[in-house]
């Protein structure tokens, strides 16, 4: 098992992933702006939390309680071949989001709401990065030899 395959890394990569599908979608919200009866579609943030879940179910209890972390399950297709169990990108669910105004023509997309949302979006993908770098300079530095 590599480093980077554990329940810590697996969640970051999942994060990671669900907020670059929430950014391409806000960026056909605001692509289709001006678009008749077009509504704006975000993220399930529900999909997201399946996804903890199925990566570390106890984390609907609570990190904070005395039970270990569930080890990560190696699953080989091949003889010679490791997967280290890593979920796949892409598992949100695209939802109608309409936001606070209709205009005439039907369209739903406010670009201030979206511009709002993309940031946000931005932020927590900073975020997600850093401590995945962060986690592997942790691991980095753990292996190196004592001076």
């Amino acid at each position: 098992m590599g480093i980077t395959d554990t329940p810590f890394f697996n969640v970051l990569r999942e994060r990671m992933g669900f907020l670059n599908e929430r950014q391409k979608l806000l960026a056909e919200n605001v692509a289709n702006a001006s678009t008749p009866k077009y509504v704006p579609r975000d993220l399930d943030n529900r999909a997201f939390a399946d996804a903890i879940a199925r990566q570390m179910p106890q984390a609907r209890n609570g990190l904070a309680g005395a039970a270990p972390l569930a080890p990560v399950k190696m699953a080989a297709t091949r003889v010679g071949h490791m997967d280290g169990g890593a979920p796949a990108a892409g598992t949100g669910k695209a939802i109608k989001s309409p936001d606070s105004e209709v205009t005439l023509d039907g369209n739903a997309v406010v670009l201030e709401e979206q511009m709002i949302k993309v940031a946000d979006t931005r932020m927590n993908y900073d975020a997600a990065l850093g401590l995945y770098q962060k986690g592997l300079q942790l691991m980095r530095l753990a292996s190196r030899k004592p001076q």
